[in-house]
């Protein structure tokens, strides 16, 4: 493992969240991971990929999850990048993190659904898949490259198509904090994979991945999280799902930020237990900085880094 350089107030924070051993298992995780990918059903069949990656002597193992998720055994990312499948949008690499909240929210045929922070389009075309394009779909992001980036993708893989009459897609270039007075009470399931201080992202072996790491970067994404996750309850409709994720470890951003819409909310939310086999879950964490958790928040689930999932926070919160 390389040299841990990591400040020392987020290695005591990490302590403190999951306790020492947990903490320096966690570190051991912090190095880039193995190529995981998805079979685009939009375009493809999976078994038919399966075939031709193997002619082509990739070799895969299969996610147990989610069978559209696999994770590439032999041969580099470049070389699967290089396929046609790959370049035709039949394949799209994913981390298996970015998967799960989409799983969790189970987006069904005829569902309208909304992805508020979407670029570059994993989850959404994700969500357009397991809807298999049939019902709508509003896919936002605010920021213009990365808009462009989310459009060149959704083209790509086969979520745009305006000839499928079943199928209402569309691509918003909005401030996602506003964008429930368009929409207030319209969604039967919303997406919220908050912008965050991505600590699950950090690889020892890149110092870009950590340099920018401080609290008050927590404590400025927590305040645009908290905006965010209000007009995405205020865009839901009675009887709705919402999926909120990040890919840290900070309460401030996770179970803090539920805390706040129960405080705002809780009359007419439910939050409702996960389970993902094949996914280790870590212990809930009681309480932070003086503020106890009651036994509602302990349904968010945190997923604890391992040599192929990033760790990440996730909730499901059912609207009454």
């Amino acid at each position: 493992m390389p040299k841990i350089n990591l400040p020392e107030k987020l290695l005591d924070r990490l302590n403190l969240i999951f306790g020492q051993s947990n903490a320096q298992k966690i570190l051991t995780t912090f190095k880039a991971r193995q190529t995981t990918f998805r079979v685009n059903t939009l375009k493809n069949d999976r078994t038919e990929v399966l075939q031709i990656l193997q002619q082509k002597g990739f070799k895969v193992k299969r996610v147990t999850w989610f069978s559209d998720a696999f994770i590439l055994e032999n041969k580099s990312q470049s070389e699967l990048m290089k396929t046609d499948l790959f370049l035709n949008g039949k394949i799209y690499l994913q981390s298996l993190a970015s998967m799960v909240p989409v799983v969790v929210l189970d987006p069904k045929v005829g569902d309208k659904v909304l992805d508020l922070t979407s670029a570059p389009g994993s989850k959404t075309s994700q969500i357009a898949m397991m809807m298999k394009k049939d019902g709508e779909l509003v896919a936002n992001e605010l920021d213009k490259i990365r808009f462009e980036k989310l459009a060149h993708n959704m083209k790509l893989l086969g979520v745009i198509d305006e000839e499928k009459v079943d199928w209402k897609f569309e691509l918003v270039n909005e401030d996602g904090i506003k964008i429930f007075e368009k929409y207030t009470s319209y969604f039967d399931k919303v997406l919220l994979d908050a912008p965050c201080s991505a600590e699950a992202r950090i690889d020892l072996a890149d110092r870009r991945s950590y340099s920018y790491w401080n609290e008050k970067n927590i404590k400025d994404h927590a305040f645009l999280q908290k905006k965010l996750l209000f007009s995405a309850w205020t865009c839901l409709k009675p009887g709705g799902t919402l999926v909120y994720s990040t890919c840290t470890f900070a309460p401030e951003e996770n179970e803090s930020q539920i805390v706040w819409l129960k405080e705002k909310f809780g009359a007419e939310m439910e939050i409702e237990k996960i389970e993902i086999n094949g996914l280790e879950k870590s212990k809930n964490l009681p309480e932070w900085k003086d503020v106890k958790f009651d036994k509602e928040i302990n349904n968010c689930c945190r997923i604890l880094p391992d040599k192929y999932v990033e760790g990440f926070f996730v909730v499901k919160i059912k609207k009454k």
